[in-house]
């Protein structure tokens, strides 16, 4: 057994809110095995003893929308490509996370699709892979953003079924649907229904949402905006309870914009998002996304007409990003990248708190979220100054 002591513990109060506590010990081995007081614990009991120092330990984050990184993408043949988004995502904090596929040939993403799901059933060295994010081509080619229009296609479930044990999240825009069961066969199927590059107006998006449309993708992009007569996908994202991605990276959504957002949903119902590209990870230049050419310089990733396209944001500096824009406490932060989509994608029973019982999946990290140490099912994936 390990333990971690000097850390600053985050853990769900009696009403599961995430607060922060001291003076505590956390032992597990590929589970959590007690959180003690200090005084409880004796070094003798545990194989190692891993001083935090002062830093936070917290649950390790989910990341639900992520192409790439590294210069690997979800949709490459390549075999090795899985395993070094994975390795990476655990270099950022990030312990469980969506592959996320594009609106590429739909024979493409099915093979996309088949390496997620080996993928699932296997160990890989860093963060888990819970299943697929599938972003397109289920969508509206108005707002098809960084997506390749000729492959778009009307949703139909029978398209998806044979992959209904691997898709978590399919991204849909309303208005391209017309298989009248379309929505009720992904939610008797686990698959989370997401409202994404729409041109849906506010009356359509929140007639889907009753019908059963639980997440918006990439809230504000690729989407109707916020108008006072006109509240589009966007005011309605902000009018119901629907889980929101934030891509915080100050790019795709104005600090202004994040505030008006965490406000309006009152700190609930946030999920933030990398939604990277190969590029993450790399330096600037030319990149690649669904066989469309991208080009990065800063933060800013764009295709050659200036569409932006995906991010190259690490989930810990989003993470502080967001705190530093919203005033959110870090626990709340935390609480979005956690609890929030874990209990949306129905894995809250393993994952996303330091609960005994649970994986000792475990970010450990300073004020600012610059990582000391990742921790997935109690085996360290990423240690600070480690190679």
């Amino acid at each position: 057994m390990k333990a971690i002591r000097n850390g600053i513990l985050i853990l769900p109060n009696e009403h599961g809110n995430f607060t922060a506590r001291t003076e505590l010990v956390l032992c597990y081995e590929e589970r959590i095995a007690r959180i003690v007081p200090v005084s409880e614990f004796s070094a003798a009991d545990a194989d190692e003893v891993i001083d935090a120092a002062g830093a936070y330990v917290a649950p390790g984050f989910l990341n639900v929308h992520i192409h790439g990184c590294d210069g690997a993408d979800t949709m490459d043949e390549d075999a090795d490509a899985l395993p070094r988004l994975a390795a990476f995502q655990a270099r950022t904090g990030v312990t469980s996370f969506l592959p996320t596929t594009m609106t590429c040939a739909f024979d493409a993403v099915e093979r996309a699709l088949v390496r997620i799901r080996r993928a699932l059933h296997r160990r890989i060295h860093g963060a888990r892979i819970l299943g697929a994010h599938m972003e397109g081509p289920f969508i509206s080619p108005a707002k098809k953003g960084a997506q390749d229009e000729q492959y778009i296609l009307p949703p139909m479930f029978a398209k998806i079924a044979p992959y209904a044990d691997v898709i978590k999240i399919i991204t849909v825009a309303p208005e391209m649907i017309a298989e009248e069961n379309f929505i009720e066969s992904c939610r008797k199927n686990g698959i989370v229904v997401s409202i994404g590059h729409t041109a849906a107006d506010y009356e359509m998006a929140m007639a889907v949402i009753a019908r059963g449309a639980s997440h918006i993708t990439h809230l504000c992009n690729a989407m109707t905006g916020l108008n006072h007569r006109h509240p589009g996908v966007l005011g309605a994202a902000l009018d119901t309870d629907a889980n929101c991605e934030l891509i915080v990276d100050n790019v795709h959504v104005h600090p202004a914009m994040q505030r008006i957002i965490y406000a309006a949903k009152r700190g609930r119902h946030i999920i933030p998002i990398t939604d990277s590209l190969r590029a993450c990870g790399l330096s600037d230049g030319v990149s690649e996304l669904g066989g469309q050419r991208v080009y990065v310089k800063g933060t800013r990733a764009t295709l050659a007409d200036g569409t932006i396209a995906g991010s190259v944001l690490r989930m810990n500096d989003g993470l502080s990003i967001l705190r530093a824009n919203t005033g959110a406490e870090i626990p709340a932060v935390v609480e979005m990248a956690t609890r929030t989509p874990a209990e949306e994608l129905n894995v809250y029973d393993r994952l996303g708190s330091l609960t005994v019982g649970k994986y000792a999946d475990i970010a450990i990290f300073d004020e600012e979220f610059r990582i000391r140490r990742t921790i997935v099912g109690g085996r360290d994936c990423f240690v600070e100054g480690e190679k």
